[in-house]
């Protein structure tokens, strides 16, 4: 048994550097041009990027999560604390890359084309955004253009991955990734069977001056969609309010019973609006409010990554499943 050991751990190797080469080969060997349909027309990559730039929400962060550099991306304008324009689990990835940050788009104002054009990238990926037709005409004058799939602000974190990772000629690496992160959530979902079956409604953000609106994501938001990663389910009410293309949508308060199917809220805000909330006569009568089934999320990183992009997954996953099980252990179940 002693002399078998070492051949043992020779053959183990063996198979690791034969796994690794089939990786390595699996990214040289992407045929070109790669020719990627999206909302907004057909794209076509001639030859493997070298200089990829991203516009819009978080789609840098899938050719940083595959150890590429973008030379340019957006910079965060929502949940940045120490306002350097990077959130948090991007300035960690820099940091692990050995990179320096690369040049920061201000789209405060919508996207600065001259910005992108001075990177000289290769390919622009903008697989979750809102680009409009001339958006797409003008930056596809600088590089091909990754568009989103169907509709603006639409594309869910999977599709983000699979449309971005294919742009840089990296598909078999990026579904990869989507296994990676997909593992994690089910193993931190395991935990908590408080979650299962309970329906949540993400209502967007509400003044506390005026609660004579309920305004909510749809199930076409990538919020939203996320709640079924974490075993909760969207109600009927969300989802009859649903229609094609628009993302979110509003109900008179004094329609409120229509929201008798949510057993979670989910909004954000804080306490003030919470006390505002619980003393509205109309408001106070979702059974999410009378059960204090609400989670409150602030302007920060949780507040951000509760909407999910592929670095921020891993980073609050446990933190946000947390609250959202704390929420439905109050919750008395009244869902259908």
């Amino acid at each position: 048994m002693r002399g078998l050991f070492p051949f043992c751990v020779s053959l183990a190797a063996a198979w690791l550097s034969i796994i690794a080469f089939g990786c390595a080969c699996a990214a040289e060997n992407t045929s070109y041009p790669i020719v990627i349909e999206h909302a907004l027309g057909t794209t076509t990559i001639a030859r493997k990027p070298e200089r990829v730039a991203t516009v819009a929400w978080a789609n840098h962060e899938v050719p940083l999560a595959l150890g590429i550099v973008p030379v340019g991306f957006a910079a965060a304008n929502f949940g940045d604390d120490d306002g350097d324009g990077l959130l948090p689990w991007v300035a960690e990835k820099l940091a692990e890359l050995g990179a320096d940050r690369p040049v920061l788009f201000d789209e405060g104002d919508g996207i600065d084309f001259e910005a992108v054009a001075a990177t000289r990238p290769d390919v622009i990926l903008a697989a979750y955004s809102g680009l409009s037709r001339s958006d797409y005409e003008t930056l596809s004058q600088i590089a091909p253009v990754v568009a989103y799939p169907e509709s603006a602000w639409a594309t869910d974190w999977r599709d983000m991955i699979r449309l971005n990772s294919a742009g840089l000629g990296m598909a078999a690496e990026g579904e990869a990734l989507i296994e990676r992160i997909e593992g994690e959530i089910a193993r931190t979902v395991a935990g908590h069977p408080e979650l299962q079956g309970k329906s949540a409604m993400f209502v967007t953000h509400l003044d506390t001056t005026n609660l004579s609106i309920v305004n909510f994501y749809t199930a076409n938001d990538t919020r939203v969609k996320f709640f079924a990663d974490l075993g909760l389910k969207s109600p009927r009410s969300v989802v009859e309010a649903t229609k094609s293309g628009q993302f979110a949508a509003g109900v008179s308060a004094e329609r409120v019973d229509a929201f008798d199917d949510v057993d979670i809220v989910v909004t954000y805000g804080s306490q003030p609006l919470l006390d505002a909330v619980r003393a509205d006569p109309l408001l106070s009568r979702m059974p999410a409010v009378t059960d204090d089934a609400v989670v409150m999320l602030g302007q920060n990183p949780l507040g951000t990554a509760s909407n999910p992009t592929p670095l921020s997954i891993s980073w609050v996953l446990k933190d946000y499943v947390d609250l959202l099980a704390g929420a439905a252990g109050k919750s008395a179940g009244k869902s259908e």
